[in-house]
């Protein structure tokens, strides 16, 4: 998840520790002035009892950090919109929403991080809050599994990085630890020094004009050094597509509004870095939230796999789904 070797963007633990720290970006010096320090917001909040909450681990914190914690945990709400409650409560009733435990394990890594009481609420509004989930227009992209999946995953994708190319084995295991729940949706997003990426995502949706979108998707980042235009035909023989067609379509109208129409999403929704994976309408930040199996199990109300399985399949086999692959 990165750009020319630089962490992406987003609210991540990261970046609040860095925050703290006073080193990221530039700041109005009367806003700053102006907002409380956490050892103020402490004083003035009322006085809370350290809480214990069932699978979360806080035995690495010093007693002041599961102090701070407690004090989070017992005041921000709930992550589901039918649990207008603490986290805390929410965990400690067992209540029907899963995304609690997540949450409140969420809040504990923020302050193990050194983040303030207000970078880590503000940053919990962005990662928890319902408000903050984004539509993202799927109709007429690439796709694998049930349409009418619990769990649907979005992905941004350059086929010339090699986040993305690192990214597939990982998607795949989850898809078929999680088949038949969950359903991936691809958009391709090529960023300018990537003078290949284009290209390739033409050759991909290109393909799958054909039906043969994932199978080409998994040919293109297994051999991302071989994008030339030679080397992207000769994927499309080794696919026994109809050549003529798809050398028709890579430049076709259809292919050409789809490239136009994702990469205008993704600067829509201010992308700046691949592969951007997006969780039920909520981005997912592999480096510093949690991993995309615990997300997708969270999302599933079921525990996480501890070890989920690589998947070794040749590209030369067509990945399980629909076989939807038309731009």
């Amino acid at each position: 998840m990165k750009v020319s070797g630089v962490g992406r963007f987003g609210l991540s633990l990261a970046v609040l520790v860095a925050g703290a720290a006073g080193a990221v970006g530039c700041r109005d010096s009367q806003a700053g002035a102006s907002q409380a320090s956490p050892a103020a917001s402490s004083s003035a909040a009322p006085e809370v009892k350290d809480v214990v909450l069932a699978g979360v681990d806080t035995s690495s914190m010093t007693p002041r950090e599961r102090h701070i914690w407690s004090g989070l945990v017992s005041s921000v709400l709930a992550p589901c919109p039918d649990a207008p409650i603490p986290v805390a409560q929410c965990v400690q009733e067992k209540r029907a929403c899963p995304a609690c435990t997540q949450a409140a394990k969420w809040v504990a890594r923020a302050v193990r991080a050194g983040a303030s009481d207000s970078q880590i609420e503000h940053a919990y509004r962005e990662r928890f809050d319902p408000s903050a989930v984004k539509t993202l227009p799927i109709d007429g992209s690439p796709s694998r599994g049930p349409e009418d999946a619990p769990v649907t995953i979005v992905e941004f994708a350059d086929f010339e990085c090699p986040h993305c190319a690192a990214a597939v084995p990982l998607i795949d295991a989850i898809m078929q630890v999680h088949a038949g729940k969950v359903r991936l949706v691809y958009k391709t997003f090529t960023l300018p020094f990537h003078t290949r990426g284009e290209p390739a995502a033409r050759a991909a949706l290109a393909a799958g004009l054909q039906g043969r979108f994932w199978e080409m998707e998994h040919l293109l980042f297994e051999r991302q050094q071989h994008l030339e235009d030679a080397d992207l035909e000769r994927y499309a023989q080794m696919l026994r597509l109809d050549l003529p067609r798809w050398k028709a379509d890579v430049n076709s109208p259809a292919v050409s509004d789809a490239i136009v129409k994702a990469h205008k999403l993704g600067e829509d929704i201010n992308l700046r870095g691949t592969p951007a994976i997006f969780i039920n309408g909520r981005e997912l930040d592999v480096e510093n939230d949690e991993s995309l199996e615990e997300r997708v199990a969270g999302e599933l109300g079921v525990p996480p796999i501890t070890e989920v399985p690589r998947d070794d399949r040749s590209s030369e086999a067509a990945p399980p789904g629909s076989g939807a692959g038309h731009p």
